[in-house]
């Protein structure tokens, strides 16, 4: 056994866990099943009687919470078989840059690496296997042959599933982020102009080929599928304002380490809005709206 306790063992690196599988599977609460089948699979090989000395725990831990991550791959996909309208990742709500951050395991995780929404959307369309080895590789950079290990492949299957994954996401997810002051000043223009339903400003601000992800998963406001295109999504939002903008406020947040909007009822969380901007940072190409209360339930 390694000399470090196992609980400590587990600790230690349980930030790296939680960030490795929630990127996989893009749900929070799947990604704390997961971190306690890996504890329990921890835990049993420590007590087994003669167990042979782990001299990587951080190595061995990782290769469980992975292969369980991929294991929880096809209970995932039934799910989302029968879910209501738009799905989208379960959002990771922490305070701003300049906000002390509590120690929580999901704020934990985007201290560490946090993946972008509009990046965990086009993860989505991955295979299981490909969306564990763009992790893995493009996120945490892993070397292939570390993750040829983990995944028990070889480092040439390992290569070509990660080429083809890397082919795939860079072919819908151009490489360039947005500075956050700019991705900021951006988010609170739109939230203005939606929440006071200026038409004319949201037409200035939303970019002509502009996408409106509303995942409200049959429990809340969401629509059954996207909506594409400037004129509509803008004036989707301007016919909502009256309804659905009066009563609620807005508190900034980061979600997945990007600057976004966190639309309270009073104290109760009503949506997450996460904003993709264009290339030049002027217009919104895409807009994340969770408003499933399941998905909001550890937000605080």
């Amino acid at each position: 056994m390694s000399d470090t306790p196992p609980e400590q063992a587990f600790h230690d690196h349980r930030e790296l866990l939680f960030s490795l599988v929630y990127n996989m599977l893009g749900s929070v609460a799947d990604t704390e099943d997961v971190l306690q089948e890996t504890w329990l699979s921890w835990a049993a090989r420590n007590q087994a009687a003669g167990a042979e000395r782990i001299e990587n725990p951080r190595a061995y831990l990782v290769r469980i919470a992975v292969n369980r991550a991929l294991a929880h791959r096809d209970a995932i996909s039934r799910r989302r078989e029968t879910y209501i309208g738009p799905w989208l990742p379960e959002p990771l709500v922490g305070p701003l840059a300049d906000t002390p951050a509590p120690d929580d395991a999901a704020e934990a995780a985007l201290r560490a690496e946090s993946v972008s929404m509009a990046l965990l959307v086009v993860l989505e369309t991955l295979t299981p296997l490909e969306r564990g080895v763009f992790v893995l590789h493009e996120v945490f950079g892993y070397a292939h042959t570390e993750i040829a290990d983990i995944l028990g492949r070889s480092p040439s299957a390992i290569r070509q599933l990660a080429h083809r994954a890397r082919e795939h996401v860079h072919a819908r997810r151009p490489r360039y982020e947005p500075d956050p002051r700019v991705r900021r000043e951006v988010t609170e223009r739109f939230m203005a102009a939606a929440l006071g339903g200026d038409l004319d400003a949201l037409l200035r601000i939303l970019s002509p080929e502009v996408t409106l992800w509303g995942d409200g998963g049959g429990k809340a406001a969401g629509g059954l599928r996207p909506l594409h295109g400037r004129d509509k999504v803008a004036r989707l939002l301007a016919g909502l304002a009256p309804r659905s903008g009066k009563g609620l406020r807005i508190a900034y947040r980061r979600v997945n380490g990007d600057p976004s909007a966190l639309l309270l009822a009073g104290d109760t969380p009503y949506a997450v809005l996460v904003l993709d901007l264009t290339p030049d940072g002027d217009q919104v190409c895409g807009i994340y709206a969770v408003a499933n209360p399941d998905k909001l339930a550890h937000v605080n």
